[in-house]
């Protein structure tokens, strides 16, 4: 079968075009005939070595793929062939908190294997099946994306009609933690470096925006949308570097949900507001099997369509990877792999 692997160095140009044998299947698994696959950044991350630098590599990259069940092993019975499904990230949380048991070792795109390649075999509880009303490309971005802003604002944001949102970026998560909250009758401030991007936020429903480059202070900004309030939720994709004006910007009580490290992973941060203003610092890792699902019939009541931004051909993955690189995308980044 064809695919793409991170085969022995790190780097987006390192990465190559290969045939492995056809996967086994064994008792339990089922065989995916991959469609679509989506970029997240931490794919970026792995590829470029800056996630683990110790995985071991050959490695088939990507987290987040969709395709048609085609063979089901011994024992399976919670899917079937030519069931539509989606792998999910961390292969062993199907529900319940999470633990370094159900995760650690079980997340697809490393240590795994991920989806970049024609076929997979995965355990039958680590599938989930997709809405049909969504494209292949479309339900590729759901395992990780998705699911992320899904866990922080409704399964630990506890989101109500008429919080305030502050999303930070028009990435693949900003994008889909946009269009939950407005799913959900909140209210939606949304920031970028980009105007057009701004624009295109608007016309996705955000009621307010901010370019964080016109307006370097974009917590003093979210403090005046807010008649001085501050946000319920802050949805924090930038990390260290962002994470003291995120306080600066949510309100008494409020949550920051800390999903990203795109401006860094360690900066100096006063925590005296935290215990002062008793503000809750979400950590998120994802989502387990139960939260999918959850997610799905959400999907499906509201007909939320993933924001696809660009499609590569799978010989073109290399420049779907600079792409991601460069931050010049709004929403997902896919490969087609039929």
């Amino acid at each position: 079968m064809k695919c793409v692997e991170i085969a022995n160095q790190f780097g987006v140009e390192r990465l190559t075009m290969t045939e492995r044998p056809h996967p086994e299947l064994r008792h339990g698994e089922v065989l995916v005939r991959v469609r679509a696959a989506s970029l997240n950044f931490r794919d970026l991350m792995t590829v470029t070595g800056l996630y683990n630098p110790k995985q071991p590599l050959p490695l088939i990259p990507l987290s987040d793929g969709v395709g048609e069940i085609v063979a089901v092993g011994d024992g399976v019975t919670r899917v079937a062939v030519g069931d539509r499904v989606a792998g999910i990230f961390a292969q062993g949380w199907t529900g319940g908190e999470p633990s370094v048991e159900k995760i650690r070792a079980t997340t697809l795109g490393g240590p795994l294997d991920g989806m970049l390649a024609e076929y997979r075999a995965l355990s039958q509880e680590g599938v989930v099946r997709v809405p049909d009303y969504l494209n292949d490309e479309e339900a590729a971005t759901l395992p990780c994306a998705a699911l992320t802003a899904w866990s922080a604002l409704i399964t630990h944001g506890q989101l109500k009609p008429g919080d305030t949102v502050l999303v930070q970026g028009t990435g693949g998560v900003s994008i889909f933690a946009l269009q939950f909250a407005k799913a959900a009758g909140a209210r939606v401030i949304i920031t970028s470096s980009s105007d057009e991007k701004l624009e295109r936020a608007k016309a996705l429903g955000a009621d307010e925006i901010i370019n964080y480059k016109q307006s370097p202070d974009w917590d003093k900004v979210v403090r005046e949308m807010t008649a001085g309030r501050g946000a319920d939720h802050v949805v924090d994709v930038g990390g260290a570097g962002t994470l003291a004006k995120s306080i600066r910007s949510v309100r008494f009580g409020g949550q920051i949900s800390l999903i990203g490290v795109l401006s860094g992973r360690t900066e100096e941060v006063d925590i005296v507001p935290i215990l002062m203003q008793n503000i809750r610092v979400q950590g998120i890792i994802v989502g387990s099997r139960e939260m999918f699902e959850a997610m799905n019939r959400a999907l499906e009541q509201n007909r939320i369509r993933p924001v696809v931004d660009k499609i590569f051909p799978i010989e073109e993955t290399k420049q779907a990877f600079q792409l991601m690189a460069q931050g010049g995308h709004f929403g997902k980044i896919c490969i087609r792999l039929d």
